[in-house]
């Protein structure tokens, strides 16, 4: 596929990367969102940025007290009417005990050392559900709420998600390291969305469920869960309202972006691989859902590639996978072409004032939602 001549140059704390982008219309839009991005200096999420680095210090004992300071804000704040007071969450809630349950050890036909638990998520995901609402229907409880309640809110999907995939690749760099699914979730806060155009859907059909080691996705900027999540994250349900009421089709891109760091997967490759997606789209006509319809938004949408040979040369995996455990800090990103435009991100995690740059920067949005509730 052909590129734009604009590139994009992401620079971490001893790197840096260049994303080519795919000459489509969506990848021209794309890049001017972005560029919006940069040019009004919006500010990027760290702590919801590098997921699935099993060997980084945001480790589950972590989450879980992070979790629990957002849950402990979230409580304090009186509802009216009152929202249900939600426990404190552990480690053991997420993740089968190595010590309980042996790895490798087979336990009523399933192997469970170091799985992940999805119930403790799914409860997580709902709460967060229910307190935010979605991005076209806010809910009562989050335009009532106080910027640091709104902020916790907003933290119990960030932590949910990034918990769901460093459970996932800890137990992988145990039982199989080739396979972990370290991943970058490039957002900021307040960036806009825009609809994807008729055109866009069939994107989701091209690539479908493909991900590709330095490929560049489109970032799910909205509230809710996709099919393929419900699937894996319910082991293959029969759809019940409820299950449906939860359920959202992605309608929308802005200028952010995932960059996939895992080893390529896709089903022309691997066996296992094949009979996933062929138990989903048997699973997809079981509730009547078509395949083929693109408008189910069936897939992920690849607006481009990283340049691995540029930064990594001929590196394995593994050893990409250890240059980039030690470089999980974005601190510019640039668009390199006519117009080119750069913005810093000189904070960092270890700075004391990050949750503090963050709220201030999503002020404005906190108090539209609150003339909402007026």
């Amino acid at each position: 596929m052909s590129i734009l001549d604009d590139t994009v140059k992401v620079n971490l704390t001893n790197l840096s990367y260049n994303i080519n982008v795919y000459d489509t219309s969506l990848g021209h839009r794309w890049i001017e969102a972005l560029r919006d991005n940069l040019k009004n200096k919006r500010i990027l999420e760290k702590n919801f940025c590098f997921l699935g680095y099993a060997d980084s210090k945001r480790n589950l004992k972590f989450m879980c007290e992070e979790l629990n300071k957002s849950i402990a804000q979230i409580n304090a704040f009186s509802f009216n009417p009152p929202y249900e007071h939600i426990n404190n969450f552990i480690v053991d809630d997420f993740q089968y005990s190595a010590l309980d349950y042996p790895v490798g050890r087979e336990i009523d036909g399933d192997f469970p050392g170091l799985k992940l638990k999805h119930d403790a998520c799914n409860q997580l995901h709902r709460y967060f559900e229910e307190l935010q609402g979605t991005a076209w229907e806010l809910s009562p409880y989050y335009r009532q709420a106080d910027t640091d309640t709104k902020y916790a809110i907003r933290q119990l999907n960030n932590l949910c998600h990034e918990i769901e995939t460093w459970v996932l690749s800890n137990r992988k760099s145990v039982v199989n390291p080739d396979w972990i699914r370290p991943s970058q979730i490039t957002t900021f806060l307040h960036s806009p969305r825009h609809d994807l155009h008729e055109q866009d859907f069939e994107l989701f059909k091209q690539n479908r469920y493909r991900r590709e080691l330095g490929g560049v996705y489109l970032h799910w900027s909205q509230v809710g869960k996709t099919l393929w999540e419900v699937f894996n994250d319910e082991g293959a349900p029969k759809m019940t309202e409820a299950l449906c009421s939860e359920i959202n089709h992605q309608k929308f891109y802005s200028g952010e972006f995932d960059v996939e760091w895992g080893q390529t997967v896709d089903e022309d490759t691997f066996d296992w691989k094949r009979k996933e997606m062929d138990d989903y789209r048997a699973w997809l006509k079981e509730n009547n859902y078509d395949w083929e319809d693109a408008k189910l938004s069936l897939g992920y949408i690849k607006i481009g590639q990283v340049d691995l040979k540029k930064t990594f040369d001929n590196a394995s995996f593994q050893e990409i996978y250890n240059t980039m455990t030690n470089n999980l800090d974005i601190t510019s990103i640039k668009i390199v072409g006519l117009d080119s435009v750069e913005c810093d991100y000189p904070y960092s995690l270890d700075s004391e004032d990050w949750q503090s740059i963050q709220k201030e920067a999503m002020l404005p949005g906190y108090r539209h939602s609150q003339k909402q509730n007026t």
